[in-house]
């Protein structure tokens, strides 16, 4: 597999850890593929508790005809921590990738953009081209929503904070490995060497030692602790709003499976805003990781025609 070439952005905005008291603005970590002049850039943006080299396979079988951007979102594998937990949330994010694609865009023009979100990164996909106004290089031309939409399923959420913030210690990558299926199982079928491939970017070394832990700031699950109905239901209409004004060709990804990302919402999605169209695997819950053919297969054609 060649292997992509890591990279960073000075980004504005909530302050890092370890900055002076004066100081403002953290460095988020992205990985890119491809020609690094290619005008035509897909933007992948990964979920909650991961980070961008989830995209490893996809990223490699578009590379030849577009250049691929994975970033580490901030609080997450290569990327700073935050001072503050409660700016681990969307309209930071957001404004990390503004600041992202102008850096992009100053390195080599950008004449062409799509956006791939999984879960998380579909949120921040909405906020972005549901804003209009925002300093994009060009706009969004195609959206991919892997298995995220506008209303969330309250159980899923519940679901998910369950674990997160508990980033464990492991004595190997196998160890790691077989608890992270043990609460990803719903990703869908995978070889162990596929699963294994998958987590070895999401761990890195416990104070420094040879014992292992899971790669993110366990404060990013700050802002889960404030979740309500109230809250949810506030969100869910913003959230849908923002749908509404996407202009982008929009292509929902969903687990057939997925207990995120109901048949209701994704059939809504499909009537209103971007009319997304709608393609479902089998066998997959949330969400589908683009390692398995037929899951590439389906994003490259859309990207591609």
């Amino acid at each position: 597999m060649t292997a992509p070439t890591l990279h960073h952005v000075q980004c504005p905005g909530a302050a890092a850890v370890g900055n002076a008291p004066a100081q403002t603005g953290h460095c988020m970590a992205y990985w890119q593929w491809g020609d690094p002049a290619n005008p035509h850039v897909v933007l992948c943006v990964h979920g909650l508790s991961r980070q961008g080299r989830d995209f490893d396979v996809l990223a490699q079988a578009l590379s030849p005809f577009v250049r691929v951007i994975c970033p580490d979102v901030v609080g997450r594998g290569q990327s700073d921590w935050l001072q503050d937990p409660l700016a681990y949330q969307i309209p930071t994010y957001a404004a990390d990738m503004l600041a992202l694609l102008a850096q992009v865009h100053g390195q080599a023009p950008v004449q062409t953009l799509d956006w791939l979100g999984t879960s998380m990164g579909g949120l921040i996909g909405m906020a972005v081209l549901g804003t209009p106004g925002l300093p994009l290089p060009v706009p969004v031309r195609r959206l991919v929503l892997n298995d995220i939409g506008p209303t969330l399923q309250v159980d899923a959420l519940q679901r998910i904070s369950t674990y997160l913030g508990h980033t464990g210690r492991f004595d190997g990558l196998q160890q790691a490995a077989d608890a992270m299926w043990a609460i990803s199982s719903s990703f869908g079928p995978h070889t162990p060497a596929q699963w294994l491939a998958l987590c070895q970017h999401m761990v890195k070394p416990l104070d420094g030692g040879p014992a292992l832990t899971l790669h993110y700031d366990p404060a990013i699950a700050a802002p889960f602790k404030s979740f309500s109905a109230e809250s949810a239901a506030q969100g869910e209409a913003a959230l849908w709003q923002l749908y509404d004004q996407i202009t982008a060709q929009t292509l929902l990804v969903r687990g057939a499976e997925s207990d995120l990302l109901s048949p209701a919402t994704a059939q809504a999605m499909g009537q209103r805003g971007p009319r997304a169209r709608l393609v479902e695997f089998t066998g997959v819950g949330h969400a589908p990781t683009f390692v398995a053919d037929a899951q590439v297969a389906v994003v490259r054609d859309f990207l591609q025609n």
